[in-house]
């Protein structure tokens, strides 16, 4: 049975994208913002400029103080929070439906008049507060850095997905109050944002409330700059080795992917979870369960915007286990998953897996509400949350084998190697 929720969109005169999707099972209402801004689209030096604005979004505006918005809301029995990624920034809030107002009246205040409230006070207080999760999260992990040398191998110097959300610490230091204020007034703007309403509203309502509070910001933003061309996968292997104290050898093995909203994409998702995105996927067979050279491995595909996606297999050694062996075996069974294919059982767990996930998050009405914003954003078609699983039920043996030999060919891999140096107190990280 094909999925039908109702989805009933509509543009502002200042640019601003409205979708509202009824839902009167409970009487809440989700307002989820997602802003055309993320860490693609910081210049060079002025990195981590948009996972510092979700911070100082929260630190007052115009008729707001600072904390005032967690603190109207959490009052009403509302839920919000607010994160970042590679191409966007998203706000959001879960209230009754009684509170849609006030939460309609916040968002509008802060996204028309942040700057009013936007001090060199604010700016060093929230740009200590990321330095602090940088290091909480990235440099004083197990494996916290891994990610962003994924990035930084898979993608060349200069390419919009080469760095990190979290940014620098040296590029935190350098942000000026004129710097951050120019990102505002560049960015964050009814033109370069969709406004997705999920819950208990009538359309009309949906729309009519919008209007009221939204449709007085003037359109502003600039106009974007062209999507870069596909980026064509690594030419030849790249390896990058970090010897540090971790709980084990851990191996992460990435390659570049069709762009997100593509069928490419989701067959290469789908070779994937044959090989190490499922429970019973090849590696884990392989590697965990029959040789036990690994304690776990999987797979994922990450999809972005701008002429490439992102997947990786990671691969978690067992004591004793040599990470060149187990690098050789998933070598072997991308060979084989591109000369044979995935079996019948293999194909039919990943589109299983891809229905159970999909189903799970549209039940969730915040997750709905996201996945609206996010299809709206990116590629102006929030319907895709009604048709999506359409385009995965379509896909075949035959595409999987087409996309592991375009996109997954073992001369194409870029792995990063974590390697346990615990025992060795003269070890150094060392790149090859």
């Amino acid at each position: 049975m094909p999925l039908d929720y109702p989805v009933h969109r509509r543009t502002l005169p200042n640019g601003l994208r409205v979708v509202v999707s009824p839902d009167h099972t409970v009487p809440n209402v989700t307002v989820n913002l997602w802003v055309g801004v993320g860490s693609r689209h910081e210049q060079a030096g002025r990195t981590g400029f948009a996972h510092l604005f979700e911070h100082l979004m929260f630190q007052g505006s115009r008729n707001v103080r600072s904390g005032e918005h967690f603190e109207a809301l959490m009052a009403e029995g509302g839920r919000l929070n607010a994160t970042t990624w590679f191409d966007r920034t998203n706000y959001f809030e879960t209230v009754p439906k009684g509170a849609l107002e006030l939460a309609l009246w916040l968002e509008a205040d802060r996204h028309a008049h942040l700057l009013d409230a936007l001090t060199q006070e604010n700016l060093d207080n929230q740009r200590d507060v990321v330095k602090e999760e940088k290091r909480q999260r990235y440099d004083n992990q197990p494996y916290g850095t891994a990610l962003i040398d994924v990035y930084a191998t898979v993608f060349p110097e200069g390419h919009p997905y080469h760095h990190p959300t979290i940014g620098s610490m040296e590029d935190l230091d350098a942000a000026g109050l004129e710097d951050v204020h120019a990102f505002f007034r560049r960015y964050y703007a009814p033109d370069n944002t969709v406004l997705t309403l999920c819950g208990d509203v009538e359309p009309e309502e949906g729309f009519a409330l919008v209007e009221r509070y939204f449709g007085g910001i003037e359109a502003r933003a600039e106009e974007p700059r062209p999507t870069l061309a596909q980026l064509e996968p690594l030419a030849a292997p790249v390896r990058v080795e970090r010897r540090e104290q971790v709980p084990n050898d851990r191996l992460h093995v990435a390659f570049r992917l069709p762009v997100d909203g593509t069928d490419e994409l989701v067959a290469a998702t789908v070779a994937l979870d044959c090989l190490g995105g499922l429970s019973t996927s090849r590696l884990v067979r392989r590697l965990v369960r029959r040789e036990q050279s690994a304690v776990g491995a999987h797979a994922t595909a990450w999809g972005f915007v701008d002429g490439v996606s992102l997947g990786f297999v990671v691969i978690d050694a067992a004591p004793d286990a040599d990470p060149d062996d187990l690098e050789a075996a998933l070598v072997e069974e991308l060979e084989r998953l591109a000369a044979d294919g995935p079996t019948e059982a293999e194909l039919e767990a990943s589109i299983a897996q891809s229905e159970r996930a999909w189903l799970s998050a549209l039940a969730s009405q915040e997750e709905r509400a996201d996945l609206l914003s996010r299809y709206a954003l990116l590629h102006d078609d929030p319907e895709v949350v009604n048709t999506h699983l359409d385009r995965v039920r379509a896909v075949t043996a035959e595409r999987v084998v087409e996309a592991t030999r375009r996109w997954l060919r073992p001369e194409s891999r870029a792995v990063v190697a974590y390697l346990d140096a615990s025992g060795d107190a003269d070890a150094a990280e060392a790149v090859a």
